[in-house]
């Protein structure tokens, strides 16, 4: 018995039999991951970037953070003007800036101002928001509920709307009537999220047609795009400046309407996919056709919490001051954007 127990405890204490090596693998899998259109970022990726598209872009960022010297809540449309102020002219007049955010999404200035709160996915700021941009609208209703410390300022102007194709074209889109094709697919903003854009690209479709022919036949073009069969009209679940461009390079869709300066900066991201349609004038100078709506964003301060300290309130200062500047005049234009009509007159009485 104890030879028996010795034999045992000894084969224990042999190394084990080597496993076999695994047959070489010469396939490839498909990766799991939607096609995407790849913005450029405003930064370059780290070597600990976590990002990944189907489900690893903000959930594993976990922060909170509640002290910032500017915070600014704006609609998103222009943002590779705003990106452009911000890092090669704001930030450098003012190094001692470390902490700030910007978003560029559909307006949320309203809740923003009201909460002090904003979100996306595991990250949380409740850094109070001092400076806010929109359409009219929005600056009439941030008015409205006592939110704001000065009046709005007229400072962008778009150039009206055109229409973001493949590049090539391959459905031949000349016009708006086209989009009422039985064969053409067509893709706006989101109408509930991002009410406004819609607004003003449905609009603009139907007050072009009206002028182009007669009311009569611009509701049925209108009704055939959007109260028609269920499969001719998409639409963007929440950003349209990234949701239309994607929509229209994947084949969903075969065109859609965007503010010039969008599908511009859409075909300069990505030429070898996109063309633009005109509606008005050419591509490289626009020149909105009746009924094409024209749009005009404003910005303001916010009155925050009312208790801002003295460094917010001068950098809140200082950044409304960079908006009004001639070098963001030329940075507009280089994008495709203008100033109002009424924005030099208010510029010299600053």
């Amino acid at each position: 018995m104890k030879i028996r127990n010795l034999a045992i405890v000894l084969s224990c204490l042999l190394p084990l039999t080597a496993m076999a090596e695994a047959p070489k693998i010469t396939g490839k899998p498909i990766i799991e991951q939607p096609p995407l259109l790849h913005w450029t970022l405003d930064y370059e990726k780290s070597k600990a970037d976590l990002e990944e598209q189907t489900a690893n872009r903000v959930n594993d960022l976990h922060a909170g953070i509640s002290q910032c010297d500017l915070v600014f809540s704006t609609a998103g449309n222009y943002n590779m003007a705003l990106k452009e102020l911000f890092y090669d002219h704001f930030l450098k007049h003012n190094p001692e800036i470390t902490n700030w955010f910007y978003t560029t999404s559909p307006p949320v200035s309203f809740q923003h101002a009201q909460t002090n709160e904003f979100t996306m996915g595991n990250f949380r700021s409740t850094c109070v928001p001092t400076v806010a941009a929109g359409p009219k609208k929005l600056m009439e209703k941030l008015e409205k509920a006592g939110l704001l410390a000065s009046k709005p300022i007229p400072v962008i102007r778009n150039q009206g709307n055109v229409l973001l194709v493949k590049k090539g074209n391959p459905k031949n889109i000349k016009s708006i009537w086209d989009l009422g094709r039985p064969d053409v697919k067509v893709v706006t903003s989101n109408p509930y999220n991002e009410a406004g854009s819609f607004g003003n690209y449905s609009n603009s479709i139907y007050n072009i047609a009206a002028s182009e022919k007669s009311e009569k036949e611009a509701k049925e073009l209108f009704d055939s795009l959007f109260n028609g069969e269920q499969g001719k009209w998409y639409a963007a679940d929440r950003i349209h400046h990234r949701g239309v461009p994607w929509s229209v390079a994947y084949g969903h869709a075969d065109a859609g309407p965007m503010f010039y300066h969008l599908a511009l900066h859409s075909k300069r991201q990505f030429p070898d996919m996109f063309d633009i349609v005109p509606l008005g004038g050419t591509v490289e100078q626009p020149q909105a056709a009746k009924g094409n709506k024209i749009g005009t964003m404003f910005i303001a301060k916010l009155k925050g919490n009312d208790a801002l300290t003295e460094s917010q309130k001068r950098y809140q200062e200082k950044f409304i001051q960079e908006f009004m500047t001639p070098e963001f005049t030329k940075i507009l234009e280089k994008h495709g954007l203008t100033r109002p009509p009424e924005f030099k007159e208010i510029a010299l009485n600053m």
